[in-house]
């Protein structure tokens, strides 16, 4: 975004103070609001976009000063909730992110352990204290008047192999389930479940810190997956790369893990072995939150618990949450998506993918444009295996359009445009049928479709939006004077 390599954010707090000098891009109120499903829904006009309920928007980040019943905490939603502000975020230009990040997790670089005493333990508090009640000390937000119950969306839980001692940070939702314990949604084929798995087996805890309101590098750099980053690779060493310097760990007050030390909230716990919980279980009502796809997802009957030992904090704690149909899912996913994607076939194919864009309708997960350059009549089917590896790459893609150089990857209105005037249903659609997918897409059920055999199946497709190389002369745009436009608006951008 900038010339210079500058890095001004290191935290949340800094990451806040760039914002609020970039126009547009950050709003706070001093009206008080209620975490329980108001929190959400003012965030939902203001600013949420992605998958939501309409009317939503892209807008800016918000911070709620006043939050009723925690006079000392505030909340912050938001931060990532457009491209254009994750690009402010890690000083790249939006269109770039994807190669931003897929350089980084070749040029890592691993944590560090401070001695000191870090900031996210300027206060501590103790579960084993009789006033200790996780409900009334943090304002984790009720997303919808459905929800399971108060969830932090934006944890970063971190968590060592019990036997190799590696370790992995991945965001799970987390629904405050009593005074010191949380329920944990693992995805299957996460590494912490990986970790908890082989806990449980020995019939141990795992310890697990959940760091919440940090630099928006490690936000992001969590949600990368396999095959980029196999078992055993540190999330957190993509985030040192991002900032080019070490991400500073410190260990737990309560258990044997470290947690991050800029962190604004630090919850420390255990995953019980052989515990499990019904999600929805102190509100009965079959809903858990809603998820990216833009529906509620169904309350789980078994999760694995997370006893919680303390909570720690730095003074006047911020609150860092998101709505999980947002914008902000879409970058915190679907940018590492792209990150994957571009590195798996800038390997196979060198010089042949343009960009790739993880589109917001997916949420950033089920749907990806890539835009491939055919030059010559060889590269006649390629775009086609390009697709197929994008699917080896990112298991939880569902949908990919293909588009020539010539559309712009990020401009929906460009990329439907290139569907009406570059496809023909008989002989550029695809399909895969039989594959796992995301769990989260409902049209994943037997019920859907007689090709689906069990829930969580699915059917893959690729939309080649891609002019076939002996018509391409016949497909060129329209092409305008290239002119100097400031010379007539000199504020134009």
């Amino acid at each position: 975004m900038s010339e210079t390599k500058k890095q001004p954010v290191h935290d949340l707090r800094s990451a806040i103070s760039l914002l609020q000098s970039l126009k547009g891009e950050f709003v706070s109120t001093d009206t008080e609001v209620d975490p329980h499903a108001e929190l959400s829904g003012v965030y939902r006009y203001v600013g949420a976009g992605g998958t939501c309920e309409r009317p939503t928007r892209k807008g800016p980040a918000m911070m709620f000063n006043k939050v009723k019943g925690f006079p000392d905490v505030r909340v912050v939603t938001g931060l990532m909730s457009t491209r254009e502000r994750v690009g402010h975020l890690l000083d790249c230009a939006p269109e770039k992110l994807g190669f931003l990040l897929k350089d980084s997790v070749h040029h890592a670089v691993a944590p560090v352990v401070i001695s000191e005493k870090p900031q996210c333990q300027d206060v501590v508090h103790y579960a084993e204290d009789p006033n200790f009640d996780l409900r009334t000390l943090l304002p984790a937000p009720t997303n919808t008047e459905e929800d399971a119950g108060p969830y932090f969306t934006m944890g970063m839980c971190y968590a060592s192999d019990p036997e190799t001692h590696e370790s992995d940070i991945t965001i799970h939702r987390l629904c405050i389930q009593s005074r010191d314990e949380l329920s944990m949604w693992l995805t299957p084929g996460r590494h912490i479940d990986a970790f908890r798995e082989k806990a449980e087996k020995a019939g141990q805890p795992l310890p697990i810190s959940i760091s919440i309101g940090v630099d928006p590098a490690i936000e992001i750099a969590a949600c990368f997956e396999p095959p980029t980053t196999p078992l055993g690779f540190n999330e957190l060493s993509i985030a040192g790369a991002l900032r080019g310097k070490p991400v500073e760990l410190a260990p737990c007050v309560s258990i044997n893990e470290k947690a991050i030390a800029h962190a604004e909230i630090v919850i420390e716990g255990e995953l019980l072995p052989n515990v499990r919980v019904r999600e929805d279980q102190n509100t009965n009502t079959g809903k858990a939150m809603p998820e990216f796809p833009g529906y509620t997802g169904e309350a789980k009957a078994q999760l694995p618990v997370i006893k919680v030992k303390a909570v720690t904090h730095r003074k006047h704690p911020i609150l860092q949450t998101t709505l999980g149909p947002s914008g902000e899912h879409v970058s915190m996913a679907g940018i590492p998506t792209e990150a994957s994607i571009l590195d798996m076939l800038e390997r196979a194919m060198p010089g042949r993918v343009v960009n790739v864009n993880a589109h917001t309708s997916g949420g950033g997960k089920l749907l990806a444009v890539i835009q491939f350059r055919k030059s010559s009549p060889v590269d006649e089917g390629r775009q086609r295996q390009a697709a197929l590896i994008a699917f080896a790459a990112f298991s939880e893609l569902k949908h990919v359009i293909l588009v020539d150089e010539d559309v712009d990857v990020f401009d929906t209105d460009d990329i439907l445009w290139a569907m009406q005037t570059r496809f023909q249903g008989d002989v550029d659609i695809a399909t895969i049928a039989g594959v796992r997918c995301h769990p989260l897409d409902p049209s994943q059920d037997p019920a859907y479709s007689a090709s689906i055999t069990q829930q969580g199946m699915t059917t893959k497709t690729i939309f080649d939006c891609t002019v076939p190389w002996h018509l391409k002369a016949h497909f060129e745009r329209s092409k305008f004077k290239k002119v100097d436009v400031k010379r007539f608006l000199p504020d134009f951008e």
